[in-house]
């Protein structure tokens, strides 16, 4: 949760405001004093140093002060000077710990943010020590920097500190982090007299100070130098010119406090009233509900769906707040805006105040319903020109449609974060259920279509088990059983093999409690297929078996074929020839009767392989022949050259050399064939 406000005015900065993401980092006012002592602090000699050991883990560094002292901007200040000084060549790596609602961001999700960073792929489904272990592993050979904001307890920084001393973690948070060892506090407040007067002749000007430099002072005592408080003052001064400072001074001291605040943090709540009761109705409404943007991350669209606005005028507001200080902006092309962390906390209590439940609630499902909409057009722009898909795309508002898929790429990628937020606030709200499983399905397609399923497994994971939730509370069984194979199906494809069964059984019985014939019949053979894996072949058969006997009732050729390899496969493995071979022919008369080519001759090449186990090598070489033909029919070169040298190994056994030779060089041939194809197709593509 960051603590600053942003100062959009020029390029000078308030040690307390923080600069848009990937923006040039403006000049950084005061905060000399800690600056120094925190230099100082690297440099000092820790507790092993003295004796005479080399320190196990990085060094940590907290930054401790209440929402609004500008912890944040500090952390940010200090580490772009070790990194201008090459200190730390290997980078620096950013997360935040704390949600913009106080909750506390889970390991796992951090995690798996600092290995994005890193350039690493967590597994799917993978929990926070496995993740947090690998981000120690990356970093432990790095000489880098570890910014973590906004740290809730010692536990959620702890399991992150890289085992190597080469690298320095700098932490902030609002008190101490008792339970690491050797941490290094820098506890700020606000903002000594002269920076802060500096800080508002910068977004004032200089004229409304010199002419009353002494009511300047008051006014930033009046904000405890607080520099959040003293931006969203001084953006109230710009916004209106004809104010003297002592003006906005006497309007300060007449707003009440804040009785729940803390006594440190009343000013910041103060300027917040100040700038908020000062704003048009309309946009004070847009303002509040932006407490309900997810992660505290919005854009035009959310804005627009919130407040029931056209885009551009939500653009508009929006910009207008970050100039008020009252919003963070990426300045990108397409940008994004963020809630300031010390201010979200108010956000929410101000609407709860202010708007009805069922007004918040509507709007809420207004930004979700226009998120839905979004990924819908996101994922249609990839759809060939004349589709379904496109020609519904084209009766959308302008405003909803993406210009190509490079631009729906970039906006999914730039507000991934946001999505993946808004799909669990939805699964969270529980009135919203439909809702939600659209906006989900919706997302995995988007992330499917634009990701690629294996490089989006982490996110569809998660996304999963949000549809699971919905479905277990809503006694949804079919629902349960898709979440449940698709988890299961993730689980199986890193390796989690048991984690696996145990789903695959779970989707079975949700399957046979919706009476879903497919579910149920999936399930079956994914409970073989994991059986297979962990070699139990027993059982792996007679989950096929079960499979099989239910796409037998049902007539469907293709399953019964693919579930007859199966079985041929596992028995197979357990040694059992008669049966393996049975089951290897009925999949090749089945995927004949499909005219199948290619596959049956895969499986004719199986049952050649099981005759050549049981040692019957003639049957074998007569078979292989057989598979040889309807692979040279399918034009399968690659199976036929593979099926040419085991005929040849086959004559080897059977005493003939000769013939043997003949067909390795027909194999020889069939591979320079197809790899000299396979270039002239690459030199055509590249042309």
């Amino acid at each position: 949760m960051t603590d600053q406000a942003v100062d959009t005015s020029g390029p000078a900065k308030a040690a307390g405001t923080e600069e848009p993401s990937g923006a040039a980092p403006p000049q950084f006012f005061g905060r000399d004093r800690e600056l120094k002592a925190l230099r100082a602090d690297i440099e000092r000699a820790g507790l092993d140093t003295l004796a005479g050991r080399k320190a196990a883990r990085a060094r940590v560094l907290l930054i401790a002060g209440r929402p609004g002292s500008g912890r944040t901007a500090l952390a940010g200040e200090l580490t772009r000077r070790l990194l201008a000084a090459d200190d730390h060549p290997d980078g620096l790596f950013h997360a935040r710990l704390t949600e913009p609602g106080g909750a506390p961001v889970p390991t796992e999700r951090t995690a798996r943010e600092l290995l994005d960073q890193l350039g690493v792929t967590g597994p799917p489904g993978a929990d926070g020590d496995e993740l947090s272990e690998m981000v120690r592993k990356e970093l432990a050979g790095r000489r880098a920097l570890l910014l973590l904001d906004d740290a809730a307890d010692a536990e959620q920084v702890d399991p992150l500190l890289p085992d190597n001393p080469d690298c320095l973690v700098v932490a902030t948070s609002g008190g101490p982090l008792t339970g690491i060892p050797g941490v290094r506090p820098c506890t700020i407040g606000g903002l000594d007299a002269g920076s802060a007067v500096r800080l508002l002749a910068r977004i004032i000007g200089e004229v409304r100070i010199t002419v009353d430099p002494r009511t300047a002072e008051t006014l930033a005592e009046e904000c405890g130098g607080l520099p959040g408080a003293l931006v969203m003052v001084g953006g109230w001064l710009a916004a209106h010119p004809m104010a003297s400072v002592a003006d906005v001074t006497k309007q300060l001291r007449e707003l009440p406090d804040d009785t729940e605040q803390s006594t440190g943090s009343r000013p910041l709540a103060r300027a917040f009233r100040l700038a908020h009761d000062s704003l048009p109705p309309t946009a004070a409404r847009i303002l509040r509900l932006l407490a309900l943007a997810p992660a505290g991350l919005a854009d035009a669209h959310t804005a627009s769906a919130l407040a029931g606005c056209s885009v551009s005028a939500a653009q508009t507001t929006l910009d207008d707040f970050v100039a008020l200080g009252l919003l963070h902006t990426n300045g990108a092309d397409q940008p994004q805006y963020e809630v300031p962390g010390c201010l979200a906390p108010l956000l929410r209590a101000l609407l709860e105040a202010r708007d009805r439940p069922a007004e918040i609630q509507l709007a809420r499902a207004r930004m979700l319903e226009r998120t839905v909409r979004l990924l819908q057009s996101c994922r249609a722009v990839t759809e060939p020109e004349g589709s379904p898909a496109r020609r519904k795309l084209a009766g959308l508002p302008r405003s909803l449609r993406f210009p190509s898929p490079e631009a729906a790429a970039e906006w999914l990628r730039i507000r991934r974060p946001a999505l993946l937020a808004s799909a669990r606030i939805a699964v969270e709200d529980g009135e919203l259920d439909t809702l939600a499983r659209r906006l989900v399905a919706a997302l995995v397609r988007a992330l499917a279509v634009h990701r690629g399923t294996e490089a989006a497994a982490p996110e569809l994971y998660g996304l999963h088990g949000l549809v699971l939730a919905v479905a277990e509370r809503r006694e949804l069984p079919r629902e349960r059983a898709a979440a449940l194979l698709n988890l299961a199906d993730l689980d199986a494809r890193t390796g989690r093999t048991r984690e696996a069964l145990a789903r695959y059984r779970a989707a079975l019985d949700a399957g046979r409690a919706a009476k879903d014939p497919y579910a149920t019949g999936r399930a079956m053979e994914s409970v073989g297929g994991a059986y297979a894996e962990l070699g139990d072949f027993q059982r792996a058969s007679d989950w096929y078996g079960r499979a099989l006997a239910q796409r037998l009732t049902q007539g469907e050729r293709a399953d019964e074929a693919r579930l007859y390899g199966r079985l041929g496969a596992v028995h197979t493995y357990a040694g059992r020839y008669g049966e393996a071979l049975r089951n290897w022919r009925a999949a090749a008369a089945g995927y004949r009767r499909l005219g199948d080519v290619p596959a049956q001759a895969r499986a004719l090449s199986e049952a050649a392989r099981v005759q050549e186990y049981a040692g019957r090598p003639h049957e074998s070489l007569h078979t292989c022949q057989e598979a040889v033909e309807w692979a040279r029919r399918a034009g399968d070169v690659r199976l036929q050259a593979a099926l040419e040298l085991r005929l040849a190994d086959t004559l080897d056994r059977l005493g003939d050399p000769a013939a043997a030779g003949l067909h390795r060089g027909l194999a020889d041939r069939l591979l320079d064939q197809e790899g000299a194809a396979c270039e002239i197709r690459s030199t055509a593509t590249e042309n």
